[in-house]
């Protein structure tokens, strides 16, 4: 598992932020298209049928599909730096962290200025404490901090 210092999840949160943007959007449009094409069932068994485009329908369908698929590539990019998605909706980014030994989780939300909370890996986002001097020791070579 890849661990980050403070300073290293500090400035990868831009472009985090662009890429939780970007899967944000996708899975909301995904919800949007979602929606109306449940909203033309319902309409559909309430008339007891009716004429549909189901070109138009297979259109929607397929626009959903490249939403998801946009939306699952970003947060694989995500991933791939080493940072943890716990949410998508409220934008719950992880950074695995080594403190004192243990690898804990420094812990940032979509909207917050920086980095300011941290959870064990048990208690998550609920177990928020703040960011102490601890995070702020510079590690020694080895991996050890000063």
């Amino acid at each position: 598992m890849k661990t980050f210092t403070l300073d290293e999840a500090q400035s990868l949160l831009p472009l985090l932020e662009s890429l939780l943007n970007r899967a944000m959007e996708s899975k909301q449009a995904a919800q949007a298209i979602e929606d109306e094409l449940t909203d033309l069932s319902h309409r559909i068994f309430l008339m007891g049928g009716m004429h549909v485009d189901l070109a138009h329908v297979t259109a929607l369908k397929a626009e959903v599909e490249a939403h998801e698929k946009r939306m699952r590539e970003t947060l694989a990019e995500i991933d791939a730096i080493g940072v943890q998605v716990k949410d998508i909706e409220v934008g719950l980014l992880d950074f695995p962290f080594r403190l004192e030994g243990e690898v804990v989780l420094l812990c940032w939300k979509r909207g917050e200025a920086q980095i300011a909370f941290w959870h064990s890996l048990e208690s998550g986002f609920r177990g928020r404490q703040v960011v102490d001097d601890r995070f702020r020791r510079r590690p020694a070579i080895g991996g050890r901090p000063n």
